[in-house]
């Protein structure tokens, strides 16, 4: 892998387990499934997505790529984890959707198509698993036209999500691996809004996830505290 790709090899490595699992809804990808419609009802808030072009960037498995292909979005999903691809292309197949899966990191894959636009990006957690997010930031803007939406869901940083979204989540709920975020990568919407205004992007909405263990229920709330979404418009 180059040296200048935006990616830590030990995060490949652990996606690179969920190949299996990434479609059975009893296993650790459970939660991106039960989280997924307030993820595309979040984004079709914000804009028509009929006939319009997205890139998924980090899709992983395909799970969100292949809901805003199902709502008649022209999908593109990128992964740099083979075997994520892997699952991906065979469930869409599976399911007769059509969805055109890329492995590939985003860096070579703007090298081969350098003008190649989208409608609307979407880069959902992912930036926390990145050595440079920042960067990221800036190749979705780079990807997305003019007026053109990006979307980031990520977790924030205090002590609140320490104990929600690691101790909780990956300890005591155990609905998520242990190991699956470091605390030190998380992200504060400050942060996140900071390096979008550095890439041209201006703040739209943003919509917290929390869960209720007690009801077993992923909502949606304005509370950003933990699990955020966020959505940024394209200025220049």
């Amino acid at each position: 892998m180059s040296e200048k790709e935006n990616l830590h090899k030990e995060e490949i490595e652990k996606f690179s387990n969920y190949e299996k699992s990434w479609w059975d809804k009893s296993s650790y990808t459970a939660p991106l499934h039960r989280i997924n419609p307030l993820r595309l009802n979040f984004i079709k808030s914000q804009l028509d997505i009929t006939d319009k072009t997205v890139i998924d960037i980090g899709c992983g498995g395909g799970i969100l790529t292949e809901a805003l292909a199902r709502n008649a979005a022209i999908a593109t999903g990128l992964d740099a984890t083979k075997s994520a691809i892997s699952a991906a292309v065979q469930h869409a197949k599976s399911e007769n959707v059509h969805v055109n899966y890329i492995h590939s990191t985003i860096e070579a894959y703007k090298k081969n198509k350098p003008d190649v636009k989208f409608d609307f990006v979407t880069c959902m957690e992912l930036l926390e698993h990145l050595p440079e997010p920042t960067k990221m930031v800036k190749e979705c803007a780079d990807l997305v036209e003019k007026d053109g939406l990006v979307f980031f869901s990520t977790i924030n940083r205090n002590p609140k999500s320490f104990l929600f979204a690691i101790i909780g989540a990956e300890y005591l709920l155990q609905m998520i691996p242990r190991g699956t975020h470091n605390y030190k990568d998380l992200i504060k919407p400050s942060e996140l809004d900071s390096w979008c205004r550095d890439a041209n992007l201006e703040f739209v909405t943003s919509m917290g996830i929390s869960y209720n263990p007690l009801l077993d229920k992923f909502y949606t709330t304005r509370d950003v505290s933990v699990n955020y979404m966020c959505a940024y418009r394209k200025t220049t």
